[in-house]
């Protein structure tokens, strides 16, 4: 297993902790110096917050632990390409990597849909490694959708 993969494999294990809160299952680590500092899963449900997804409420949380807006020596792992609100946060955090799981046709904004993250008109620019463990965290996503298809 790679030094990304382990990382990821935190950031699953947050997802499933939304999966079991019937929260779109989405989980987010920020690491810096070799130790997580901060992580977090989708919450949006739950808090009743659109803004609660996974990534906001780790780079909130890391912010808080770093004691600065600015997350320059941090890594984000997320099991899923961000979408324009956490992308857009992730540039204002100067956080300089971002590795994510599965890719998001419909609203990533890491290269998918569209390119917030490395976007040259902005004034930081976030190295993005995508598909890292894409299978395990798209298969968590297909298998919370499904069940809610099945609910309905």
């Amino acid at each position: 297993m790679t030094p990304h993969e382990r990382w990821m494999a935190l950031a699953l294990r947050e997802a499933e902790r939304a999966y079991d809160a019937d929260e779109v299952p989405v989980g987010a680590v920020v690491v810096h110096g070799g130790s997580v500092i901060a992580k977090g899963y989708n919450q949006v449900e739950t808090m009743r917050d659109p803004t609660a997804h996974a990534e906001m409420i780790a780079l909130t949380a890391a912010a808080a632990h770093l004691e600065s807006k600015f997350l320059k020596e941090c890594v984000l792992y997320v099991t899923m390409e961000p979408c324009p609100m956490c992308a857009g946060a992730i540039v204002l955090s100067r956080i300089p990597t971002v590795v994510f799981g599965c890719y998001d046709p419909k609203m990533g904004a890491s290269g998918s849909v569209m390119n917030i993250t490395e976007n040259q008109k902005l004034n930081h620019r976030v190295h993005v490694i995508g598909g890292v463990l894409d299978q395990e965290c798209g298969m968590l996503l297909k298998e919370f959708f499904g069940k809610k298809r099945k609910e309905r």
